[in-house]
């Protein structure tokens, strides 16, 4: 587990956008490396932070409430802190944490790490909340490193995206699911400027577009599919799994970088790896360290991907030989258990006495009457949970379940709100 301990770890979402799913992955992560994790769920609140936009007020009073908005997030994620314990805070990108917020759990000893999944020149406030981080996680490496180290956070490490083998994996797709998420060419994304003219250039090839922010494009209209809607998880692994080839063209802002010379490598590129899909998948001077050249075809022009598509649609057999390579590679060494791992290991060597300041409980097991003690080991495995996880772990962990109670989970409810009220008295 990279410490060797079971730890408390809470993972603070952003309230909307791209960093939103790889949180959840996180999570599902660090529950399988046997960790207890929790997720503040902050796009619960994202519909309230909307609707202050209806009000009909001046832009300046509006910004002054939802900075106040925010605040009130920030101290609803310092209640939840106080409540949970965790060892580690760990937020996404734009997760709503303010700097008062990370100055408080820094002053009550509890570590906090950012997993900067951005573009740190498109995306620049991270200038105003990294040093206020004990660990900050990025998807880019120098200058960005000696930036944030110019600024007062030397706690920086190279943590590239990932995939979640349970979520992408290899579909069988039904004829029926084929017509709605299959195409020769297929891409599934944002339509960023350089995309849009770039994909115009390739409608002579079987081109479906899969994604959202693609309206008032007249060349491209009849290629969108799904009626240019944001595409969820499930669907995009579906989409993935039906293409013959998918395209995985890095943005750019800049519509005359048709394909933008970049170093971070997007989340789509590890996905559709883990996926066993083909792809190919526009130049970045970062990805040769993470896959190999028979692993993923790369293009660095326009020009190159017109050969590149015209060859692979033709020769089905190196597609898929490139795929499992990828797939391979992508199980070993690119998942978001892997990152975890990392990172945890990460804010380890920087604090040598990380664990800290939460007193040891006793072991669940030990502490349950005999005829709960057999059943509760079934419900540790089913939890992923170590057998010498405390009582307070479970109880955590039980009321982070969705769903019904079992009758052993009320009882350990129960149980829990008795040693709180009685036993200590």
């Amino acid at each position: 587990m990279g410490v060797g301990k079971t730890l408390r770890i809470l993972v603070i979402l952003p309230m909307y956008g791209g960093s939103l799913p790889v949180g959840r992955f996180c999570a599902s992560a660090l529950k399988e490396l046997g960790h207890v994790a929790e997720v503040f769920e902050a796009p619960g609140f994202y519909g309230a932070f909307e609707a202050l936009k209806t009000l009909r007020v001046t832009s300046d009073r509006l910004e002054y409430l939802e900075n106040s908005f925010l605040q009130v997030v920030s101290q609803a994620i310092s209640a939840k802190v106080e409540t949970f314990g965790p060892d580690l805070v760990l937020a996404l990108a734009q997760a709503p944490l303010s700097r008062q917020t990370l100055k408080r759990l820094r002053r009550d000893g509890v570590k906090t790490a950012m997993w900067f999944v951005e573009d740190f020149q498109l995306f620049t406030y991270w200038e105003t909340f990294a040093p206020y981080y004990d660990v900050f996680a990025v998807i880019q490496k120098e200058p960005f490193a000696h930036k944030l180290a110019a600024i007062g956070q030397p706690n920086v490490v190279y943590l590239p995206m990932a995939a979640d083998p349970a979520v992408h994996r290899p579909l069988e797709i039904s004829p029926v699911e084929r017509r709605t998420y299959g195409a020769e060419v297929s891409f599934m994304g944002a339509g960023y400027p350089n995309r849009r003219l770039a994909f115009a250039r390739l409608l002579d090839f079987g081109l479906g577009i899969f994604g959202s922010d693609w309206d008032g494009d007249a060349a491209l209209s009849g290629r969108l599919r799904l009626g240019g809607r944001r595409i969820d998880t499930e669907e995009a692994v579906k989409i993935f799994n039906a293409a013959t080839v998918n395209l995985n063209l890095h943005s750019s802002v800049l519509a005359k970088e048709l394909v933008p010379a970049g170093d971070f490598v997007n989340p789509r590129t590890f996905e559709l790896a883990m996926c066993g899909a083909f792809q190919l998948v526009s130049e970045r001077t970062l990805l040769p360290e993470l896959f190999a050249d028979d692993e993923l075809v790369r293009f660095g022009s326009m020009e190159e991907l017109r050969e590149k598509l015209a060859h692979f649609l033709a020769h089905p057999e190196e597609r898929q030989a490139y795929a499992q390579r990828a797939r391979a590679r992508a199980l070993a060494e690119h998942t978001y258990g892997q990152r975890m791992e990392q990172l945890l290991g990460f804010v380890a060597r920087c604090f040598p006495d990380w664990p800290a300041g939460r007193q040891e409980a006793e072991a669940a097991l030990a502490g349950l009457p005999e005829p709960l003690r057999q059943e509760t080991a079934a419900l540790l495995r089913d939890l992923s949970l170590p057998a010498d996880v405390t009582f307070p772990d479970l109880i955590a962990a039980v009321r982070a379940r969705q769903g019904r109670l079992t009758p052993l989970e009320t009882s350990l409810l129960f149980l829990d709100e008795w040693q709180r009220q009685y036993a200590g008295s």
